[in-house]
């Protein structure tokens, strides 16, 4: 009773301690999910409108997109991984809208990228005054996919775009793991979900053929698919805790899956991309929710869910519903954007006017208190998808 008592002081404590945004929100969060869907003609513009602030906010002043603006803190300095694969999203709203200023935002992004650029071609972990500075596997995929997409658009990124290609297929295990070069700001250990990795090899392939890409990112998805259940279950899939994994790792772990089948057409990897896809969807809630965390058997393991991995996972079952035509992936896909989409406020304040917050609740642990550059871009990417298929 006395330690209750304790822990629940402290929290008080804490909470009063918040500034007033943050307890704000967290107060509404609490209050459930808001009734209102904004739909995704009002929340795309307004999700690209907050990611192009997030990109001139940033407090490193570099043309990179701030890695989060959060309810504490205020607007955090530039994030090369994220911003990476945010440059595709810019350059696909630019074609669909015309904008040419969109088109300009995701050069500077990718000029940024390249002048970072380690010398052996690969690209650092964490925000970019992280420290130390060395060159991470996960991170270099990512960007992989940003210069993949510049030099598709623009003609200018080829060198380091096959820079960052090279070094990941050097340093690939045999076994199409990658070991020798993890990022310092998880926990150690093989991670299934660098079949996002994969893809960035992937685009890159499309350009640059003969080099080996395709190969090596094949390699690595059939390594991770070696130790997938036949529930679709990915046991080493996590930053930190692989025994209740995130949403968001096991969608970067099933997207990677699905592009080695659309790069491939090899029919065992839809199979695989099923079951995993299968598993995610026994496990969405009527509303569209999906627990921020699973453990194995996919069970709920936490009760806030993660955006971000809800986003992700709604656009992966669109493209199953893309290859398979069956529309129960299309209906899921519906649910869980719809259940973002009630998250995002389009008339607030210019800092969160457009954001997707971490997790929802707000004080959920991953990404706690803060809206995430990465949780808006694959939110703009699952919509732009459904719109489209919408359409047809």
């Amino acid at each position: 009773m006395k330690l209750a008592l304790t822990l629940r002081a402290r929290e008080v404590r804490d909470l009063l301690r918040l500034p007033s945004q943050a307890r704000a929100e967290r107060r509404r969060d609490r209050a459930g999910l808001p009734a209102h869907d904004p739909g995704s003609e009002q929340v795309l513009p307004a999700l690209m409108d907050w990611l192009s602030l997030a990109q001139d906010a940033s407090s490193s002043a570099d043309g990179g997109v701030a890695r989060d603006y959060s309810l504490i803190n205020g607007w955090a300095s530039s994030y090369p991984e994220t911003t990476g694969y945010i440059v595709p999203t810019f350059l696909e709203y630019a074609r669909r809208t015309g904008r040419a200023d969109m088109r300009e935002r995701a050069r500077r992004m990718t000029d940024w990228l390249v002048r970072i650029q380690l010398p052996g071609g690969g690209f650092q972990g964490g925000k970019i005054d992280s420290r130390p500075v060395v060159p991470v596997t996960f991170n270099t995929g990512q960007i992989l996919l940003g210069l993949a997409a510049a030099q598709t658009e623009f003609g200018t990124y080829a060198g380091p775009m096959r820079q960052a290609a090279d070094w990941l297929v050097q340093t690939q295990d045999p076994d199409g793991c990658w070991r020798r070069h993890p990022t310092p700001f998880a926990a150690a250990g093989e991670k299934e979900y660098e079949t996002h990795v994969a893809w960035g090899l992937f685009e890159a392939a499309r350009i640059e053929s003969g080099c080996g890409y395709g190969e090596a990112g094949l390699a690595n998805v059939r390594w991770a698919l070696s130790s997938q259940g036949a529930d679709g279950w990915f046991p080493k899939c996590c930053l930190d805790e692989p025994a209740q994994p995130l949403t968001h790792t096991i969608a970067y772990a099933l997207r990677g899956v699905l592009e080695a089948y659309r790069f491939s057409s090899d029919a065992t990897l839809l199979d695989a991309a099923r079951r995993t896809a299968d598993g995610l969807l026994s496990a969405l809630g009527p509303e569209g929710r999906l627990a921020g965390r699973f453990r194995p058997g996919w069970r709920p393991a936490v009760d806030w869910v993660c955006l971000t991995g809800t986003a992700q996972t709604a656009h992966c079952w669109l493209l199953m519903y893309q290859f398979t035509g069956e529309a129960r992936y299309a209906e899921a896909a519906a649910k869980a954007n719809r259940f973002v989409r009630r998250t995002v406020c389009i008339d607030a304040p210019p800092q969160t006017r457009g954001g997707v917050k971490g997790s929802f609740p707000v004080d959920g642990d991953y990404g706690r208190y803060e809206y995430l550059n990465w949780a808006a871009k694959f939110l703009a990417d699952s919509l732009m998808l459904e719109m489209d298929l919408r359409g047809r």
